[in-house]
């Protein structure tokens, strides 16, 4: 029998709590119950609050989430706007499934990307800088156990330190649009329990495993909250309400489900409000994501170059006095001179 679905309406009057509560129950149904609750005492916090900062990419995320301060990563759509954010100084990027979307496909996150297109562009960004852990979107696991399991497996291998799974159906939406549906909790326990296995079946793995909610606006957020209690206990490291839409509601999600790390999502006129990293850390997350944080100035940027161009037959104006070898430079130019010459290349002895 397929699982129940519960479906946030946009074009109704809205539901009474009566009718609400009868929708979580019937979507919640009886999750299977474990013996006890997962734990490995290989990834125990405590085993990565000391030493130095490792080159593994997924150590090196455990590393930072352990030890004090907020993780922030911003939302990188290719590989200009991962080399910029490593410029900058980020220490954690985030690759965001609407991002990757819009980048590679020039379409919205409407479930349109395959696994293929997100490993495709995971597996390039981590190439750039292997020590820098990358945080990726993988909307649902793209099916179900089997396929879950997969891409894990392949995101791992593609050099991601972490992935997100969430528990809307396979046609997903952006996190931050209306009319979104869930599946049971069963069916998202089951999408959390087989990528934690996944992880566990890759020898010496410290791949990081993130349960992200989107039942808070169609089944309200003590159902959100139950969902990502649930999925700590199958064995999720960190946990993630999306559309969180106060303060008050962040601080109350850090508090219920510490001493797991919590993850906020902030998008620049989405559900949530526009905290800074400073706000996210005073009211408790570990890890803030910028999602669009490189797609949306890059619209209104290249909207800009383009009308100049039309406008003025020349991109002399946008291009503000970079030429090839500065975009280059940026682009990891002299890197791989250098590597050309170590070993024992003459090519680029004059560029």
């Amino acid at each position: 029998m397929s699982p129940a679905l519960t479906t946030e309406t946009t074009w109704t009057l809205p539901p009474s709590p009566t009718a609400l509560k009868a929708a979580a129950q019937a979507t919640a149904t009886t999750t299977p119950t474990t013996t006890a609750p997962y734990y490995n005492a290989r990834l125990d916090p405590r085993n990565f609050l000391e030493g130095p900062l490792s080159a593994d990419p997924a150590t090196r995320l455990r590393q930072m989430l352990a030890r004090p301060g907020i993780v922030v990563a911003p939302g990188i759509c290719d590989g200009i706007s991962a080399r910029c954010a490593v410029e900058a100084g980020f220490d954690c990027l985030y690759q965001s499934g609407a991002a990757t979307t819009a980048s590679r496909l020039g379409q919205p996150d409407l479930a349109i990307a395959t696994l293929n297109d997100f490993v495709g562009a995971a597996e390039m960004v981590c190439s750039l800088n292997p020590t820098v852990p990358v945080i990726a979107d993988a909307d649902t696991g793209f099916g179900g156990a089997n396929m879950v399991a997969r891409t894990v497996t392949k995101y791992a291998r593609a050099g991601v330190a972490g992935l997100h799974i969430e528990d809307q159906v396979q046609t997903k939406r952006c996190g931050h649009l209306l009319g979104k549906q869930v599946v049971s909790r069963e069916e998202y326990i089951t999408r959390i329990r087989a990528a934690v296995q996944a992880r566990d079946a890759i020898p010496g793995s410290n791949f990081v495993v993130i349960a992200r909610t989107d039942s808070a606006q169609c089944l309200g957020w003590e159902e959100a909250l139950l969902r990502l209690k649930l999925a700590s206990q199958v064995g999720a490291d960190v946990l993630f309400i999306e559309g969180v839409k106060t303060k008050e509601l962040l601080e109350e999600t850090v508090s219920t489900l510490a001493p797991k790390p919590v993850l906020v999502n902030v998008i620049s006129g989405g559900l949530t409000p526009s905290f800074t990293s400073q706000d996210a850390e005073a009211m408790g997350a570990k890890i803030i994501i910028f999602s669009l944080a490189s797609c949306v100035p890059m619209v209104h940027a290249l909207r800009s170059a383009f009308q100049s161009l039309k406008n003025t037959g020349t991109d002399f104006v946008a291009a503000q006095g970079m030429g090839p070898r500065e975009f280059f430079e940026v682009m990891g130019l002299r890197n791989a001179i250098e590597l050309d010459a170590k070993a024992g290349g003459t090519a680029y002895t004059s560029i």
